[in-house]
């Protein structure tokens, strides 16, 4: 879906312009977007399987629930719509726990530079995998891995079969998670 997304300058700053993704992707212009990761009880991550017409990294194992903030929409309400969208579930948020906002920059091609600011949050998944609905669209496949897993396999440039990201961000994120379990 195309939709319309805020323009941030180079330090994350709102700069008053909006447009669609579409063309912010297309001019590499920076926008933000939510990252939610839903951990259990015992230190388990849940990731997701990309869908297989996603225009970037298809069918790798990635954040539980990512996606783009609408423009003027805050980055919890983004967090809770992405939520319901992409796993079918309500969360609300006051459960959302901010680990910070990353600045990310990958040029996949010419017509395609994701140049976002990732406001990453991680929650408590308080129902089965099997209880999650995936977005036909979005989502191939919802699965649980250790902390050890997620540690070797989300980090560059290792990254196989997974969406490689930086490891001072997978430090935060996991940080985060082993103070809550």
């Amino acid at each position: 879906m195309d939709e319309w997304v805020d323009i941030l300058d180079e330090d994350g700053d709102a700069s008053g312009r909006t447009c669609l993704k579409s063309e912010a992707h297309a001019k590499g212009w920076f926008h933000p977007c939510v990252h939610i990761w839903f951990y259990t009880p015992d230190g388990k991550v849940l990731v997701q399987q990309r869908g297989a017409t996603k225009k970037t990294f298809p069918l790798l194992w990635d954040v539980s629930v990512a996606g783009h903030m609408e423009a003027g929409e805050s980055a919890e309400d983004a967090a809770i719509r992405e939520v319901a969208e992409e796993i079918g579930l309500h969360i609300k948020a006051a459960d959302l726990q901010k680990v910070g906002v990353f600045k990310s920059y990958k040029v996949h091609n010419e017509a395609l530079i994701d140049a976002e600011f990732l406001n990453t949050y991680i929650h408590p998944l308080s129902v089965s995998v099997d209880a999650l609905i995936p977005q036909e669209s979005e989502v191939a496949a919802l699965k649980l891995i250790s902390m050890q897993e997620f540690t070797a396999a989300l980090q560059e440039p290792v990254a196989v079969g997974h969406v490689p990201h930086e490891k001072i961000y997978i430090r935060n994120v996991l940080e985060m998670i082993r103070k809550q379990v």
